[in-house]
């Protein structure tokens, strides 16, 4: 079955979901109802909250309405007609979706069983396409209607659906391998992170632990752009309101900005991004094009305010610290600097282990949809375009879907469970060189503007930290892992030499700690493999004697045993290459 006959197949399996519903609570009052990636919902106004017990009642609905073979059946009729057919039901919410329509426009309405839609479709033919028992209903979810916390809550209820039962079956042991990887859940267990509602919803505080692997991630990120010909730059928190003013975040980002604060009579806004910041660095002094192109970098904790219901973790939170680089330079140089910032985003996602990449090449938006000349739009689109060529990347092309300020490339990995992030952003400004009047002096002697490049890599580290976790389930390279060895004495007798052993681990620059507990060895092993610390050095006689330890690692390899400086090196080099174990 094809991913479009697929994509019917939900959608249909959403409006026999809709008429169960309607069966059951006849009052109901239904919203939208589409096919998503791997399933479909419904938004529905009940008249009670609904329980597990409902679902599974919904469910059994559903295989009595497709055994019944019901036909889709489309009809097109005049905007008045469906107005009038909704009324007669009641249904508010199609009613206002019939606002948005041209009076005189046509629409079309699917009609299977006792159940009549608003719906462009597609649809199978019939519910005999649909198979009873390779559908799930997944979960109930609150929703507001158009996505506005303003209006009414709805219940969501979401659903999947597949070719046969066995496919059934893959996805949802796929979605149990996804819970068991959770950000959320291992942020918890392994002790990394933790958000609190009562102190401000969507800000997180890093854990020791967690810290420790935020200081890697930031300290190779520092060491890596320095090496690549990036300066790194700290810019403030707060500007004027004329910052944000001259940037047009006022007036197009207003609303995802948090509110003014008044100091000495005026408005100073806390950042929501760091570009204003590094152009008034630029503007500090005459530019000439001797000093193009300029590379800066900055890890830049930016806040913005988001809905508090789509708040996830740290996948979507309200403060964040942006990987953020900004690249000024002259036309001729454009294309060797896109090319450059590309090999390096994908030599950094080599590194924390992502090799399945895919880029989105952006382009200009409709007539008048954009600023900026038609040269330097196909300059601009023609560099991004050769880059991901040269690089051998796999790629697509969203024609007129670039920002009304530059074209962009996309990059997307896929994690260990083949799901598709996108992260890493390079994108061409003609805007704010524009706005904030940039210049530099050109070789003829005359002011020219610079080309304006914004380069998230990692995008966030919240966000980048919180797929790095579900990608790995925790088990982190060593590299990165926040204690990289746990040395574990078989008695109290060995604590001491255990306690040298880590002081020496520590000077050579690795994370290590000693448990001194007194649960049985045994239990000390299994606790350090269910915080997935990479080595596990057990020390007794014979190793305090020889100046040793035993290896064992947390995927429970046979124990070797090596000197404490073999190890050091050992773990050195497994750091070094970026190595998991």
């Amino acid at each position: 079955m094809t991913e479009d006959k697929l994509h019917k197949v939900r959608h249909s399996m959403a409006h026999v979901m809709a008429e169960a519903v309607l069966e059951k609570f006849p009052e109901t009052k239904i919203a939208i109802g589409p096919a998503i990636e791997d399933g479909f919902y419904y938004d529905f106004e009940l008249p009670r909250p609904l329980t597990e017990e409902d679902l599974e009642d919904i469910s059994e609905r559903m295989r009595r309405i497709i055994k019944e073979g019901q036909e889709f059946q489309r009809k097109a009729v005049s905007r008045k007609e469906a107005e009038e057919f909704f009324r007669q039901q009641k249904q508010d919410y199609k009613l206002e979706l019939l606002e948005a329509i041209g009076p005189e426009e046509e629409v079309s309405m699917y009609t299977q069983g006792n159940f009549t839609d608003l719906c462009r479709g597609p649809h199978v033919e019939s519910t005999k396409e649909l198979n009873p028992q390779a559908f799930q209903l997944l979960s109930i979810a609150g929703a507001y209607w158009r996505g506005d916390e303003k209006n009414q809550m709805l219940t969501r209820i979401y659903g999947t659906a597949w070719n046969n039962p066995k496919e059934l079956r893959q996805y949802l042991q796929r979605l149990e391998d996804i819970k068991k990887r959770d950000h959320r859940r291992l942020g918890k267990e392994l002790d990394l992170f933790s958000t609190h509602e009562e102190a401000g919803p969507g800000l997180i505080y890093w854990h020791p632990k967690g810290g420790r692997i935020r200081l890697a991630i930031e300290d190779y990120w520092r060491a890596e752009h320095l090496k690549n010909g990036y300066e790194l730059l700290y810019s403030p928190h707060v500007g004027k309101s004329w910052l944000w003013e001259t940037s047009g975040h006022l007036g197009f980002y207003n609303e995802n900005m948090y509110s003014p604060m008044k100091v000495d009579e005026n408005d100073y806004y806390i950042k929501p991004m760091n570009c204003p910041f590094h152009i008034m660095i630029y503007k500090n002094g005459l530019r000439s094009y001797r000093e193009l192109p300029l590379r800066w970098a900055e890890l830049g904790t930016v806040y913005r305010y988001e809905r508090s219901g789509v708040l996830h973790g740290l996948l979507r939170v309200r403060g964040f610290t942006q990987d953020d680089a900004h690249i000024f330079c002259t036309p001729d140089q454009i294309e060797d600097e896109i090319l450059e910032v590309l090999r390096f985003s994908l030599h950094m996602w080599k590194a924390f282990g992502f090799s399945d990449i895919k880029a989105y090449l952006a382009t200009r938006p409709g007539e008048g949809k954009s600023v900026g000349d038609d040269a330097s739009w196909q300059q601009a689109t023609e560099s991004l375009r050769k880059a991901i060529e040269a690089e051998g990347l796999d790629y697509e092309v969203d024609e007129g879907g670039g920002a009304f300020y530059g074209p962009k490339i996309d990059l997307k990995i896929k994690d260990a469970l083949g799901r598709e992030w996108q992260m890493t952003t390079v994108q061409f400004d003609f805007n704010l060189p524009e706005r904030f009047d940039m210049t530099f002096v050109d070789r003829d002697g005359k002011e020219k503007r610079p080309y304006m490049v914004h380069r998230a890599l990692l995008g966030s580290i919240e966000r980048f930290f919180g797929v790095l976790v579900e990608h790995y389930g925790g088990a982190f390279p060593v590299w990165l892992a926040p204690v990289q060895a746990r040395i574990i004495p078989v008695a109290e007798a060995f604590n001491d030499y255990a306690r040298e052993l880590k002081a020496q681990l520590l000077a050579a620059g690795l994370r290590a700690e000693v448990d001194v507990s007194e649960a049985r060895m045994n239990a000390k092993i299994r606790e350090a493999q269910q915080e997935k610390i990479p080595y596990m050095l057990i020390v007794g006689e014979k190793e305090r004697e020889s100046r040793s330890v035993s290896l064992r690692r947390r995927s429970g390899n046979q124990q070797e045993v090596m000197s404490i400086e073999e190890f050091i090196s050992f773990t050195r080099q497994k750091i070094e290459n970026k190595e998991e174990l």
